[in-house]
C-alpha cells in the first residue's frame, strides 16, 4: 500500500508537468499551423498595406513566428503568425499592391472631419481615372500645432493612383479655402493677460469714484 501511494504521487507531478509543456507548445504549434495557411491562402504578402489592431503600415516582414508591420511614421509592429489566422484585419492592396495613394492634409483643430470625409468621397466618384475610389479617411495625428487627415484612395494602376491624389489634394484644398478657411492650418498668438482682462467683470461706478 505505501508502494502504490508512492507511484501515485509520482506520476502527479509528471501529469502537471505534461499540462504545462502542453500550454507552452499551443503558441508555437498555433503559429506552425498558421505559417502553413497562410502559405497556401496568402491573405498577405511582402509591401502589402494593412491595418492591424486599428494601426495601419506595410508589410515588411513575414517570418515562421511573427510579422513585422512598418507603420506610416516608420515604428515597427510585431504581431504573431497565428494574429492573421485567428483574428479580423484590413488588407487595402490585395489585388494589386502598389495602387493604392496617399493624400496628407495639416489642419487646424477646427476642420470639419465628416465634411471632408464627404467631399473627398464626392470628388473621386467625379474622377475621370478609371475604378478611382476612396479607401479611408482619418485623422491620422495630432500635436498642440494641428491635426494630419489622411486620405487613401485608389484607381486601377500606379500612374492613375499618383493623378488621382494629385486631384484630390488640390480639389480637398480648393474645397477648404472657400468653404471653411478655418480649418487651415494657422499660428495662434494669445495674448494671456489680455484674455484675463476680458474675463473680468467689469468695474462698478462706485470703484471709479475719489
Amino acid at each position: 500500500m505505501r508502494y502504490g501511494n508512492t507511484a501515485s504521487a509520482c506520476l502527479l507531478p509528471a501529469g502537471v508537468a505534461g499540462i504545462l509543456a502542453g500550454l507552452a507548445a499551443r503558441p508555437v504549434l498555433s503559429n506552425l499551423l498558421a505559417g502553413l495557411q497562410l502559405a497556401v491562402t496568402q491573405p498577405i504578402r511582402l509591401e502589402d498595406a494593412v491595418t492591424v489592431e486599428n494601426e495601419y503600415g506595410w508589410i515588411e516582414e513575414i517570418t515562421s513566428t511573427y510579422v513585422v508591420i512598418r507603420l506610416w511614421d516608420l515604428r515597427r509592429f510585431i504581431v504573431p503568425l497565428s494574429y492573421f489566422i485567428e483574428k479580423p484585419f484590413y488588407n487595402w492592396t490585395r489585388q494589386a499592391t502598389a495602387n493604392i495613394g496617399t493624400v496628407s492634409l495639416y489642419l487646424d483643430y477646427a476642420a470639419p472631419i465628416d465634411r471632408i470625409r464627404e467631399k473627398a468621397t464626392e470628388f473621386v466618384a467625379q474622377s475621370e481615372q478609371p475604378t478611382a475610389k476612396v479607401v479611408n479617411v482619418l485623422v491620422a495625428t495630432t500635436s498642440p500645432q494641428g491635426i494630419e487627415v489622411r486620405v487613401l484612395a485608389s484607381a486601377n494602376s500606379a500612374g492613375s493612383t499618383f493623378d488621382l491624389c494629385a486631384e484630390l489634394r488640390e480639389k480637398l484644398i480648393g474645397f477648404l479655402q472657400q468653404e471653411h478657411p478655418e480649418a487651415l492650418p494657422r499660428t495662434r498668438n494669445e495674448d494671456v493677460e489680455a484674455l484675463a482682462r476680458k474675463d473680468r467683470p467689469p468695474p462698478s461706478p462706485a470703484s471709479g469714484r475719489a
